[in-house]
């Protein structure tokens, strides 16, 4: 689980495009070129790909489509997200143990699981199917873990969060409550109140 920031460059506005490799599409293009990969269920290495000629030709290539001069036919989409494969592993061959791992999910450990991705705003079936649980056996290995249950535990583990980014850090709520995965400031408020029994002002 990731959150990104996007800037818009300073000399333009800010333009986004998405191209989903969906399984698929994936099976397909590994057996075709008989990839095998070296290890299941990922890898833990942080992996990064920098940009190079060949990914800002490839961009640029697209622009036709982003500014709606051109629509893709069925059979060139196809062929672009093929090139975007070879782009990806040509940048970081390691990519090929994510992208290629058909591999039913396995249990992570729960606890390490949570507590570092315990910000984002996900339905709690989202966590469940995340670490490799049906949502019946996530809320069972929860509740042996944490004694408590998902959304209970999600609430005070991101108050107590605000309260130390507060009290610790001077932070303003405003500046972080997304951060931890409250939709609203007065979701946030309200939730603070019933917890800690004071508003942040008084606080």
């Amino acid at each position: 689980m990731i959150r990104t920031i996007k800037y818009p460059s300073k000399s333009g506005k800010y333009q986004f495009i998405s191209i989903t490799l969906d399984a698929e599409t994936l099976r397909q293009y590994a057996l075709e070129n008989k990839i095998v990969i070296d290890s299941r269920h990922g890898t833990k290495e942080k992996l990064f790909f920098e940009p190079d000629d060949f990914l800002n030709a490839y961009f640029l290539s697209l622009s036709p489509y982003i500014n709606k001069t051109k629509e893709a036919t069925p059979k060139l989409a196809n062929l672009k997200i093929r090139e975007a494969i070879e782009l990806l592993l040509q940048s970081n061959s390691a990519l090929k143990n994510v992208l290629f791992d058909f591999s039913e999910p396995y249990k992570m450990d729960l606890e390490e699981f949570m507590n570092q991705n315990y910000m984002f705003n996900v339905p709690i079936e989202e966590f469940a199917k995340l670490t490799g649980r049906s949502i019946s056996s996530f809320k069972r290995d929860f509740a042996k873990v944490f004694n408590t249950t998902p959304k209970q535990w999600l609430r005070e583990r991101r108050l107590d969060e605000a309260m130390y980014r507060i009290k610790q850090k001077k932070e303003k709520p405003a500046n972080f409550y997304i951060d931890l995965g409250f939709e609203n400031l007065s979701h946030f408020y309200f939730s603070f109140k019933q917890k800690f029994g004071l508003t942040t002002t008084e606080l």
